[in-house]
């Protein structure tokens, strides 16, 4: 009985596997595909990367995605740190305030946020552009960061800065080589949810933006209207780039722990 339970609980991991990877998987193929069919391979041909590279409007589209993603995972992610310790130091009454109103956007559809955010830059008659764009990606993105980062400082001891001025150190040095250093894997994947909810945000980008700005999202839903392969090229260019991203940042501390218990080994 056991046995079977496990064969079936094996079976269904695999096709939940399948479920989720073979779209992937045949968006990469066919984006190696000769025609402009996107069900049938005719055969292998780069093309359609080469007309990625010479459309001009999709490379704008493509740098604007990356440059507002990098600088709002920047922004959001020194902010939200700065309010999770400053939380961390407040009052219940207050802490509980707070973090109930940096629930509420998470738990707002989008459509809610991004009609509100449309209003908001209408109301004070802000141009609609990349400016708008940029401030809404690190408006929805820092309520991430600090619930990322808030489960770390519960977790430490609060008065580990208190201690580190004791011995010596500045607030300054307390803060930023004894507090930011514990929780230094909460800022991280603080910021790896903001830039990937920068990167894939298509409805809140399509309210604010305005003048021709345009990410990613907007213009795969623009081409996605008619028949253009070239929309396989640029999500395998982005599978990649995420691919290679999530590869760095789980080898590198792999390789930094070797070489500490290296350097262990050799002093002991």
């Amino acid at each position: 009985m056991k046995k079977d339970k496990r064969i079936i609980g094996k079976i269904l991991m695999v096709l939940a596997v399948l479920f989720f990877y073979l779209p992937i998987i045949f968006m990469v193929i066919f984006s190696f595909n000769e025609s402009k069919s996107l069900t049938n391979f005719t055969g292998f041909s780069m093309q359609w990367y080469e007309s990625l590279f010479n459309n001009r409007e999709m490379m704008e589209s493509l740098s604007t995605t990356v440059s507002i993603a990098l600088i709002a995972t920047v922004v959001s992610t020194v902010v939200g740190t700065i309010s999770a310790i400053g939380l961390s130091k407040s009052g219940k009454i207050m802490k509980s305030v707070v973090m109930q109103l940096n629930d509420f956007p998470i738990m707002n559809p989008e459509i809610v946020t991004a009609i509100g955010l449309m209003l908001l830059f209408i109301t004070f008659g802000v141009k609609r552009g990349y400016m708008t764009m940029l401030l809404a990606h690190i408006c929805f993105c820092t309520p991430y960061v600090i619930l990322s980062v808030m489960p770390k400082i519960r977790s430490l001891d609060p008065n580990l800065s208190d201690a580190a001025m004791d011995l010596g150190a500045t607030p300054w040095q307390a803060l930023t080589k004894v507090l930011v250093p514990q929780i230094m894997p909460g800022i991280v994947s603080g910021a790896l949810i903001a830039f990937t909810m920068s990167f894939d945000d298509f409805i809140i980008s399509y309210f604010v933006t305005g003048g021709g700005v345009k990410n990613l999202s907007i213009m795969v839903y623009t081409m996605s209207k008619r028949v253009n392969p070239t929309i396989n090229a640029i999500s395998t260019l982005v599978v990649v780039l995420i691919t290679v991203v999530l590869l760095v940042i789980n080898i590198v501390p792999l390789i930094k722990s070797r070489r500490e218990k290296k350097n262990e080994k050799v002093v002991s």
